[in-house]
């Protein structure tokens, strides 16, 4: 690879795509950009309690009230994202080619792989690199990211001496011209180690710009890393000896197993992942001597002096960052203690969340295990305006994430589940798969919601395999908030959530995904029905409030009741809300979570309103199996009486009530004569006749 960069001022321009970097002129823009396209977006306002009402704007005609077209995210479910294509080859081949120096000062490039955003307004993305300077500590995630942002890489060359206050002066110049230009528009800092220095600073002296912070293994506890003895050392250390550090470094700072693991499939057997994670291993091993030469001994010690001086700088000014912050920490990075800064940075900023990375060293963005978009997204941090809008800045699953939830993470679950869907079609016949649901929305799914919603994951995962369907699905806000984690946050299923369409549950969220004929998962019965009592399952909780049959109705909307029955075959519930209510610890923690969480049902007395978070003690069983029914379509653009009528949209609430018990009650009865409701005979089964046909035995219909 042949990469130049071109010798001219950092906030001034560059040159023409080069070698698989394409120089960026920051300023003078010939035009800004569009305006937050959520901006334009009516204000609407729904009551539960009255006729569903928007504010529309002004200039807007009576006759296409509810049609509100709004610029989204221009991207389809399982997009190729290209992660994963891109390896720690790639990143040595791109470090060589640009580090000799060419004398100029640091400069940004856009990476030619990141390409065009596919979105509109496209929030603008700074990374900024870690002690290498190189600028390439992200090429891994080049393409995923470019898809969704404006991507841009600063560059420091090997042999330049900028002091820290120099650096925070170039960025500072540039996150200015270009807040001028789009002032509505967030711009992220991706800082990687001493570039988490920087991006602290940065936001540190310009709190009036709108910036969110993801931080990698921050390097603000430089002081206390276990190299501080040996630095002397390496200082004293004759020239023809310093080939061998930063070799040496290279394994402090980074795993090599999860390294070589980029390129390692995922779906491959035991013997040809060994192979192949061999043959990854040997060959980027020797690309490892390659750092002496990115890394020259006079740059190394400059480095060192700018990573003190810039951590000192940085915290001193700890308290004046006002911005976002999503800290990426990993437990096994050997070059800085970056679980217990994760742990002191939680505390010190004002607003900071942490995802935890146990088993990954200090190069996290060039190991296996971290996709940092899918961080992003999991972590609710993507927006494109000043405020993040759930229903216009989501972004949906691609490829990649498809494979590593389900393919992966969840493959067991689901082979041990082995979920049974069946759907209705219009003729009332029942059949196996989703046939019976529609392909076009709106569509709105009304159901029973299991215990600790265990159906959600092998519903998720049909709908997209089956009919590239994203399901938009209406959750506790507290699942959204980030208030109970803690500084040593791992990826979590509130992540997987997030990733897969889930949004805090509130009448203007339904109304706008409505409007946008997309499909809906409603449950009625909420966190009462989720969480609920021993002796209670298949028992709906459904306050008695139709608004959701007249809010289909306006937009004529089509809703399917479906039915879900298997919590019993798999979990047993051993201490309910009642049992921990009458243990005094864990009643004090019950009602410590629920004073802080919003609340959602304070009209709705009775149990169909209590809606107290707790976590039910659970002991799992030998798994049977999940099954689902998906009733007759109700098309309510024949009912345009209900939106106004409280009795008919009453009586239809009844009936779409009773067809969710009917479904789980013809559940039931056909489970009993699935001979293939044990896991051991399904084992038998797959042994028998492979696991790919493990759906195509025990049909119940």
């Amino acid at each position: 690879m042949s990469v130049a960069l071109h010798t001219l001022p950092a906030v001034v321009g560059s040159g023409p795509a080069v070698g698989g970097l394409r120089a960026r002129r920051l300023q003078p823009r010939l035009a800004p950009l569009r305006a937050s396209s959520v901006e334009t977006a009516s204000a609407v306002v729904v009551s539960l309690n009255a006729e569903v009402e928007v504010e529309k704007k002004r200039d807007e005609p009576a006759d296409v009230r509810g049609k509100v077209v709004v610029e989204e995210a221009a991207l389809e479910a399982l997009y190729d994202d290209g992660f994963g294509r891109v390896t720690v080859k790639e990143y040595f081949a791109a470090a060589r080619a640009i580090s000799t120096d060419d004398g100029g000062p640091p400069r940004w490039f856009c990476p030619v792989e990141a390409g065009q955003p596919a979105v509109d307004n496209a929030p603008l993305l700074l990374f900024l690199p870690g002690t290498d300077g190189v600028g390439m500590g992200l090429i891994l995630h080049h393409k995923s990211l470019g898809r969704v942002f404006e991507v841009r890489c600063l560059h420091i060359p090997v042999n330049d001496r900028t002091p820290f206050e120099g650096l925070l002066q170039i960025i500072e110049s540039s996150i200015k011209n270009e807040n001028g230009l789009s002032p509505n528009r967030p711009i992220y800092l991706i800082g990687d180690s001493f570039g988490g220095c920087l991006a602290l600073s940065v936001a540190a002296r310009n709190p009036q710009i709108d910036l969110v912070l993801i931080l990698i293994n921050p390097a603000t506890s430089f002081s206390k890393t276990p190299l501080q003895p040996i630095l002397p050392v390496l200082e004293a250390m004759p020239s023809d000896l310093y080939v061998t550090v930063p070799y040496l470094l290279s394994f402090v700072m980074g795993d090599p197993l999860k390294m070589a693991m980029v390129s390692v499939g995922n779906n491959l057997s035991p013997p040809e992942t060994l192979q192949k994670l061999s043959d990854s291993l040997t060959s980027m091993l020797p690309l490892l001597s390659e750092l002496a030469d990115i890394i020259p001994r006079d740059t190394l010690f400059w480095k060192l002096k700018l990573l003190k001086s810039g951590a000192a700088f940085t915290n001193s000014r700890l308290h004046a960052v006002q911005a976002e912050v999503l800290l990426l920490a990993s437990g096994n990075d050997n070059l800085l203690p970056s679980g217990e800064e994760a742990d002191r940075l939680f505390k010190s900023l004002k607003n900071c969340r942490v995802r935890y990375f146990k088993d990954n060293g200090h190069t996290l963005l060039l190991e296996d295990g971290a996709n940092l978009l899918s961080v992003i997204k999991g972590a609710n941090m993507y927006r494109r305006g000043r405020q993040r809008d759930p229903v216009t800045d989501y972004l949906p699953p691609t490829s990649s994430e498809f494979k590593k939830t389900f393919d992966e993470d969840h493959k067991l679950f689901h082979l041990a589940l082995s979920p049974v869907m069946l759907s209705t079609l219009e003729n009332g016949e029942i059949v196996r798969g989703l046939a019976g649901v529609p392909d076009q929305g709106p569509v709105l799914f009304v159901g029973y919601h299991a215990l600790m919603g265990i159906e959600l994951s092998p519903l998720y995962e049909e709908f997209l395999r089956e009919k590239k369907t994203i399901i938009r699905g209406m959750a506790h806000p507290i699942l959204f908030g980030g208030q109970h984690e803690s500084s040593r946050q791992e990826l979590s299923r509130f992540d997987t959530i997030s990733m897969y369409g889930g949004l805090p549950v509130t009448p203007i969220n339904m109304y706008r995904l409505l409007e946008r004929n997309q499909f809906v998962l409603l449950y009625p019965g909420g966190v009462r029905e989720a969480l609920h009592r021993k002796g209670e399952s298949y028992k709906l909780f459904w306050p008695d409030q139709p608004e959701f049959v007249r809010m289909a109705a306006r937009f004529g909307a089509t809703i399917i009741p479906f039915g879900f029955v298997g919590e019993d075959d798999v979990l047993e519930l051993v201490l309910d809300y009642n049992d921990q209510k009458s243990i005094p610890y864990l009643r004090e923690w019950i009602e410590s979570i629920n004073q802080e969480a919003q609340r959602v049902r304070d009209s709705v007395e009775g149990e169909d309103g209590n809606q107290d978070m707790y976590i039910p003690a659970l002991l799992p069983k030998v798994p049977g199996r999940f099954y689902y029914l998906f009733g007759k379509p109700i098309e309510m653009k024949r009912m345009s009486n209900v939106v106004r009528d409280r009795k008919s949209a009453n009586e239809v609430y009844l009936h779409i009530k009773s067809e969710v018990e009917n479904a789980m009650s013809y559940l039931k009865r056909k489970r009993e004569e699935d001979p293939y409701r044990s896991i051991a005979q399904r084992a038998l089964y797959n042994a028998s006749w492979g696991i790919t046909n493990k759906g195509k035995k025990g049909t119940i219909s």
